[in-house]
């Protein structure tokens, strides 16, 4: 079997980290909103990758996440004076719903950022203690991008001013590249080094040696998502496992690609963007 891994940019022969089982991790949605036909893309062909797996005789275990608190959630929050649990709770409902009405198996584990929040804990203070990470008072622990000699070989990008235009910028980061581990905050939870919540980017890895970390010189076999989570999402996990557990975080990536409406990528921003359970009252699931 080939498949067309992201990093080498080619097909190559699918060979698993141990032989007959097969560790997927896919990073799913944030639920801040009802799932939209991109969500679907992507829920759908990591579905079918499963499958094709299973029908050749691996063992799979496949874990798929919610994102569950961030930026977009607490702004809904603030502009509906609902609770964080109240918005995420309905939303994954709402999620779900939809994936069992186009068919997509439901993941083996579905792990919550808040549900990991001592294993990101965790590895940030892994971070800190060997020298990857760094406090800026009254902002936040921000990753020295500076320390993984590796840094944007994931997504083959180079050191320029636009590839760091999606990181939130800070006026005392080290380099523009860093990235936030754990904000500041006083409304959330607690740490050793100071009440807050965490940065999107370290859920993924903690959730992923919690869940299927192999013991081998990769923590999973394939690391799944769309591709606009190639950078800096995926980039970013990468960089945390190399520097925290000094091995590599997927032997595979795969990304899938963005679904075009009249020849432009589909988005919200562009008003082309269509919610799956508007699609689902005008075709069956199955379409």
């Amino acid at each position: 079997m080939q498949i067309f891994d992201s990093v080498k940019r080619k097909k190559v022969e699918f060979e698993p980290v141990k032989s007959d089982f097969v560790r997927i991790y896919v990073c799913g949605p944030t639920v801040y909103d009802d799932a939209h036909l991109g969500h679907a893309k992507s829920a759908i062909s990591f579905d079918l990758l499963r499958r094709t797996l299973s029908e050749l005789g691996y063992k799979v275990k496949f874990v798929r996440n919610y994102t569950d608190i961030d930026d977009k959630i607490l702004k809904k929050m603030s502009e509906s004076g609902e609770s964080l649990e109240a918005i995420t709770d309905r939303y994954i409902a709402s999620y779900e719903r939809d994936m069992s009405a186009l068919n997509v198996l439901e993941p083996d584990v579905k792990p919550k950022a808040t549900q990991t929040l001592k294993e990101m804990i965790g590895y940030i203070e892994i971070l800190l203690k060997n020298g990857f990470a760094y406090e800026i008072a009254g902002d936040g622990i921000y990753f020295d991008t500076a320390k993984d000699a590796e840094y944007l070989s994931l997504s083959g990008k180079f050191d320029t001013e636009a590839n760091v235009a999606r990181v939130a910028s800070s006026d005392e980061k080290k380099d523009e590249k860093d990235f936030v581990l754990w904000k500041f905050d006083e409304k959330w939870y607690e740490s050793p080094f100071g009440r807050g919540r965490p940065g999107w980017h370290t859920e993924c890895v903690a959730m992923i040696k919690k869940h299927l970390s192999s013991g081998e010189k990769f923590e999973i076999d394939i690391h799944a998502g769309g591709l606009d989570l190639l950078f800096p999402h995926h980039e970013n996990e990468a960089a945390q496992c190399r520097c925290a557990e000094h091995k590599s975080l997927a032997k595979y990536w795969l990304h899938n690609g963005f679904i075009q409406v009249n020849n432009e990528k589909m988005s919200k921003s562009l008003g082309n963007s269509f919610f799956v359970k508007d699609a689902l009252e005008r075709n069956l699931g199955e379409a």
